[in-house]
């Protein structure tokens, strides 16, 4: 088929490699611009970008895809269909019916569970077992379009990034196998019960809460790699990148041994890898060497 293929995060990379594996004409590849990133602040391509560049596709990034010029010169490409994966910017209804078979989407979540900007992470806070990945049919609405295909899996521990990887592979392949027989996958509208919105994440909410411990350890996971689980001591952020959840109680926040278990109303966090600002991550054990947060001690 003649493609565009539309997105900007390492999520949406799989589904790129995987479109042009399997044969098909990417003829442009949009992502967002380049944004300014690391200690100069330099413009960064996205990985999109630099994927889609080293394969020789003309990359595309508009600020938006409002104006009829970008509009134009997208249904110029002629395309069969557009393969959208968190591309991150909003869709014009004529964008939306330039490409024959409509635009499809690859989104993280089983629809219509978590619809919305960061289904990943949503999913692991709320303790879900299950989540999969999605191939619709893109239209006006949040993630509301009919559904081609799904492929679940199991939470079981994950980290938002190990999630994210496996569900990035699993829609990428779920993509190809959908345009190799488009017939094979009719649309199915989504069920109207069990809507859920994974709105974004906001840094504020990566502070450890430590009213449950099974909660708490839910966010460590939900925040690995970004924006990092963390916890306050003496103005320093400390982040905890593995936890444990054990039998206890005590005063939230509270440190209740030698080796960093930490009390909440409901259950102890134990950590079992931890990073300082600026520093390598390691173990409580590493962190306890050079760094003395005795029992008693109250986290913020």
């Amino acid at each position: 088929m003649r493609i565009a293929f539309m997105g900007t995060p390492d999520f949406a990379v799989p589904t790129l490699d995987a479109l042009v594996a399997a044969g098909h004409q990417v003829v442009a590849a949009y992502s967002q611009p380049p944004r300014p990133a690391g200690r100069g602040k330099a413009l960064q391509p996205s990985p999109v970008q630099r994927r889609a560049e080293a394969l020789g596709i003309e990359v595309r990034t508009p600020l938006s895809l409002k104006g009829d010029e970008e509009k134009a010169a997208f249904a110029a490409l002629d395309l069969d269909v557009a393969v959208v994966a968190a591309y991150g910017l909003i869709l014009p209804r004529a964008i939306l019916a330039a490409p024959r078979l409509g635009c499809l989407n690859v989104h993280g979540s089983l629809l219509p569970r978590w619809r919305g900007a960061a289904p990943v992470q949503r999913a692991i806070l709320a303790g879900d077992a299950i989540t999969g990945v999605t191939v619709m049919e893109m239209e006006a609405g949040l993630d509301t379009g009919p559904m081609r295909a799904t492929i679940e899996t199991t939470i079981d521990g994950k980290t938002a990034g190990m999630l994210t990887d496996e569900l990035a592979a699993d829609g990428a392949a779920l993509m190809v196998r959908v345009l190799a027989d488009p017939a094979a996958h009719p649309a199915i509208l989504q069920p109207e019960d069990g809507v859920t919105y994974a709105r974004k994440i906001e840094k504020a909410e990566a502070r450890i809460d430590f009213t449950d411990a099974t909660s708490a350890e839910r966010q460590v996971r939900a925040f690995n790699p970004a924006p990092g689980a963390f916890f306050e001591l003496g103005g320093e952020r400390v982040r905890i990148l593995a936890a444990s959840v054990e039998p206890g109680s005590g005063v939230p926040g509270t440190i209740v041994d030698d080796a960093l278990g930490i009390a909440c109303a409901t259950g102890i966090l134990r950590p079992l890898l931890v990073q300082r600002a600026g520093k390598a991550a390691m173990t409580p054990a590493e962190l306890l060497r050079g760094y003395r947060i005795p029992a008693g001690t109250r986290l913020g």
